[in-house]
C-alpha cells in the first residue's frame, strides 16, 4: 500500500519538527520534505512529488496563496491543506479560489489534521470544525435577516453544476475548459445563479453550498 506523501510548508522550524514527528507515527503517512517558504515548496514540487502539501498562511517573501496556484499550476494532482492559526472568512475564501482542498486551523486537535490529510487526498475536501460553525451561524444571520431564503430549485441544472464548481474554488476560466463552453457562458450563468440565489459575494456562495450540501466537508472526529 502506497504512503500518503506530504511536504510541510511553514516558516517555524519547530512547528513543522513537531508535526513531521506526528505524522512519522502514522503508518500511511510518509513526510518527504519540510520547505521554510512559499519559494521553497514550489521548487521541491516536481522532484518530491508530493500527494498533500500541508501550506501555511502568512510566510514570508511568496505570498501562500501564490504559491498555491503555481504548485498547482506544476502539478495539478497535488492537493494543497492550508494549515493556519487565522480563522477568517476571507482567507479561507481565497484559498479554496486558488485551488486548495482544505483549512485547518493550528489549535485543532491531531486527529483533526490526520483526517483532513486522508481526506484531501481521497479527492475530498476539508474545514475545521470551527470555521464550518463559523460559516454555518453567519450564513443563518443572513437569511434571518431576509424574508425568505434563496430558492435553490429556480436554478437550471446546468447552473447547479457551475455553482459547485465556484463553491469548489475552480476560476470561471477552469470551469469553461472543463465543461467546454465559453468563458462568457459561464459568467452569463454565474451572474444568473447569483441574482437568483440573492448572493452577492463568494463567501455567501461557499456558505450557501454548504448548508444546501452542494459541497462535501467533512467535520471530522
Amino acid at each position: 500500500m502506497s504512503k500518503i506523501r506530504v511536504l510541510l510548508t511553514d516558516d517555524h522550524t519547530l512547528f513543522r519538527q513537531g508535526i513531521h514527528n506526528m505524522l512519522a507515527t502514522e503508518s500511511d503517512i510518509e513526510v518527504v520534505g519540510e520547505a521554510a517558504n512559499g519559494t521553497e515548496s514550489v521548487d521541491q514540487v516536481p522532484s518530491l512529488r508530493p500527494d498533500v502539501v500541508l501550506m501555511d498562511i502568512g510566510m514570508p517573501g511568496l505570498s501562500s496563496f501564490e504559491a498555491t496556484r503555481q504548485i498547482k499550476k506544476l502539478r495539478p494532482e497535488t492537493k494543497i491543506l492550508f494549515l493556519t492559526m487565522y480563522d477568517d472568512e476571507d482567507y479561507l475564501v481565497e484559498c479554496m479560489e486558488v485551488g486548495g482542498s482544505g483549512y485547518v486551523l493550528k489549535d485543532s486537535p491531531a486527529a483533526q489534521l490526520l483526517a483532513a490529510i486522508r481526506d484531501v487526498y481521497r479527492g475530498g475536501s476539508y474545514l475545521s470544525p470551527k470555521m464550518l460553525s463559523q460559516l454555518v451561524d453567519d450564513f443563518r444571520s443572513r437569511i434571518k435577516s431576509t424574508h425568505r431564503q434563496p430558492r435553490f430549485a429556480t436554478l437550471t441544472p446546468r447552473e447547479k453544476e457551475i455553482l459547485k464548481f465556484l463553491a469548489e474554488g475552480q476560476s470561471v476560466k477552469e470551469i469553461a475548459q472543463h465543461l467546454n463552453l465559453s468563458v462568457k457562458t459561464v459568467e452569463a450563468h454565474k451572474f444568473n445563479l447569483m441574482r437568483k440565489l440573492d448572493i452577492h459575494n463568494k463567501a455567501q456562495l461557499v456558505q450557501y453550498a454548504i448548508q444546501k450540501k452542494i459541497i462535501k466537508i467533512p467535520v471530522g472526529p
